[in-house]
């Protein structure tokens, strides 16, 4: 389905949320990576998410006034907040929950299309930006969340068809 250009790489980027059940956005440019006219794509093959509180040293809890979820996810179409795991525009996403007497839980969902191990397994993705939306429900008196996404992923060379069958799905999951 796709020829790989480039070896696996990491985009990395980080969301401050500073405002409790207040959904935050950033975004990933990928326009120096996707060319329609080379049919040129990035493949994501994993996402990994990171939370740390106010200060990349200091312990989470102190960011968080009580038991809180942080939520944080990746599109490749830009929702404006975050949107249910049956939404084709879906890359990724997690949820780390905060309960002050039993402990923190992370959740982190198995996509792109379950990360397998095989070559032509990930996400391609055609868009010029992935998008991401992040929301705490808690947070203490003048903290913040940080989140960092870090995605591998390599560019690819796409067949005609598939290129295009890509491109009419993500418009598709547009509407």
């Amino acid at each position: 389905m796709a020829t790989k250009k480039t070896a696996i790489f990491t985009l990395t980027e980080r969301v401050t949320i500073s405002a409790q059940n207040t959904t935050t956005l950033a975004d990933i440019d990928l326009s120096s990576y996707v060319d329609v006219g080379d049919r040129q794509a990035i493949q994501v093959h994993s996402v990994d998410y990171v939370v740390q509180g106010t200060d990349a040293n200091g312990p989470l809890q102190d960011s968080l006034s009580s038991d809180a979820e942080v939520s944080c996810q990746l599109t490749d179409l830009n929702r404006g907040g975050l949107v249910f795991a049956n939404d084709r525009a879906l890359i990724s996403s997690m949820n780390l929950f905060c309960d002050n007497a039993a402990g923190y839980y992370k959740d982190a969902d198995l996509y792109p299309d379950n990360f397998g191990k095989g070559s032509d397994d990930g996400r391609y993705v055609v868009n010029d930006t992935m998008y991401i939306s992040a929301r705490t429900s808690n947070l203490a008196t003048n903290q913040s969340i940080n989140v960092t996404i870090r995605v591998n992923a390599s560019i690819v060379t796409l067949s005609s068809k598939d290129f295009m069958a890509i491109a009419i799905q993500s418009t598709a999951a547009d509407n």
